[in-house]
């Protein structure tokens, strides 16, 4: 079940997020995330609009989009690779919004594949000074009615 997230949620996004972005990004330092953290918790996903999966109780993956519709986050817990979170995450965005941006560590080809399938196109590449890796900006865009 998709739901929006609420402030009683922070502990195990928290938590989901250092376990899967420190999982996600092998070829940064564990430090560089925990140092991140303080940012996350009371700067990021206060400011943004974050839906989770819950199955049997459990958070399972959760997707936050900051102001102009930029994709900040989209984390599903490594037990539950496959089996649709992220996919049926992404859609609440895009019924959300008619265009998405996101940045992705290049090295991040799981995610890279993954956005791409979801329609996503490749905007730019940039180099993130704090951790020495190249990202990749990234659109989607829905396609017009007819």
């Amino acid at each position: 079940m998709i739901r929006p997230a609420t402030e009683q949620d922070t502990d195990a996004l928290m938590a989901l997020w250092l376990t899967s972005t420190t999982q996600a990004h092998p070829f940064i330092a564990p430090a560089y995330w925990q140092e991140s953290a303080f940012l996350v918790r009371n700067t990021y996903l206060p400011s943004a609009l974050t839906w989770l999966e819950e199955q049997d109780g459990r958070i399972v993956g959760f997707i936050s989009v900051l102001e102009q519709a930029f994709i900040g986050a989209l984390f599903v817990d490594e037990a539950f690779f496959g089996t649709g979170a992220g996919y049926r995450l992404m859609q609440q965005a895009k019924a959300l919004y008619p265009r998405l941006w996101l940045e992705v560590y290049r090295r991040n080809h799981r995610a890279m594949a993954f956005y791409l399938r979801q329609g996503f196109s490749i905007q730019e590449t940039e180099f993130n000074e704090e951790t020495g890796h190249h990202t990749v900006v990234m659109m989607w865009e829905a396609e017009p009615a007819r």
